[in-house]
């Protein structure tokens, strides 16, 4: 696979009339039994540590923004349906969203409770856009109600906006045993100087921020400030929203990539991302089922060397 059209475009879907079997992707809502092979597979996804508490979580996760906004469409539900079912065989565990990814948590939570795999799930979501320790409290509220359970693994302050207060309700939160890690997050370089500095101030648990192959700036002081408190990182925007595989066109992936077990550019993309020790997840969003596959790939073998990542950086520039 050498280009990726559903990242340039949202998909239409279309209508409900779209027949499932067309697509290759079961209706039934089914509960997803994991079978002990998907379990004790020699191929598993790598894990890191999350420095807090010790515990491992899988390479690859996965976003919602965009791609779970999809409302009631059941056409769209079908897809995400086999996305999901495909992730959790895969072993694959963290999922991020916020309240502000307008029907992302609805459809989330209504999609993991009626396949039963919320205690397969590592969940993120965020104090997003709100100010004041009530209004985070009640935006938390009712990310439970919509995302239908009564906790979450990982709460964190969106975008730096009200951080000491909105840190502060979630470790309030941790307190009660209803989130299980703090962290803060960002998508852009121009606010890694501002990271950098709460990160020292606060030593959340997590960080989130943007990382690519064309956007290298937590290599200067997030990353290793992170390895050295101690705080995991989470990777959004690998793919630049998208806009890495217009530069990739139909080209084909370099010579080298079997020597990291890569098929695909998008894999490249993401063990660039995973080759600095101290990011811990990626998480790209996709509604594909095909892209999802590709993309839990990613988190099977080696990741890149620094020779390799400077030649990916350099095709993608």
């Amino acid at each position: 696979m050498t280009r990726r059209r559903g990242f340039l475009i949202k998909a239409t879907l279309g209508t409900v009339g779209i027949a499932a079997g067309a697509l290759g992707i079961a209706t039934a809502s089914a509960q997803v039994t994991l079978p002990d092979t998907a379990r004790k597979s020699r191929r598993q996804l790598q894990t890191r540590v999350i420095p807090a508490t010790g515990e491992r979580i899988p390479v690859i996760g996965m976003g919602t923004s965009g791609s779970f906004e999809v409302g009631a469409s059941e056409a769209a539900r079908i897809r995400l349906r086999e996305v999901l079912r495909r992730f959790v065989k895969a072993g694959a565990t963290v999922i991020d969203t916020a309240p502000t990814y307008s029907s992302a948590e609805d459809v989330l939570g209504e999609l993991l409770a009626e396949a039963n795999l919320r205690e397969h799930i590592y969940l993120a979501t965020k104090l997003s856009g709100v100010t004041g320790r009530e209004a985070g409290l009640a935006q938390f509220a009712e990310s439970l109600r919509r995302l239908k359970t009564d906790r979450v693994e990982l709460l964190q302050v969106h975008n730096l906006r009200d951080t000491a207060t909105q840190l502060d309700v979630a470790r309030a939160l941790k307190a009660e045993g209803k989130v299980r890690h703090v962290g803060i997050t960002h998508y852009v370089e121009t606010a890694h100087a501002e990271l950098a500095t709460l990160m020292a101030k606060h030593r959340p648990d997590f960080v989130q921020i943007n990382y690519s192959p064309v956007s290298r700036g937590i290599e200067q002081r997030v990353l290793p400030l992170a390895a050295d408190l101690g705080i995991a990182v989470m990777v959004n925007r690998a793919f630049e929203d998208g806009r890495l595989f217009t530069r990739i066109a139909d080209r084909p992936v370099p010579a080298w990539a079997k020597d990291v077990g890569a098929d695909s550019w998008a894999q490249l993309i993401l063990k660039f991302v995973l080759s600095p020790p101290a990011v811990t997840v990626v998480i790209p969003a996709t509604s594909k089922p095909r892209n999802l596959s590709d993309n839990l790939k990613a988190g099977l073998g080696p990741m890149l060397d620094a020779r390799q990542c400077e030649a990916l950086s350099a095709a993608l520039a």
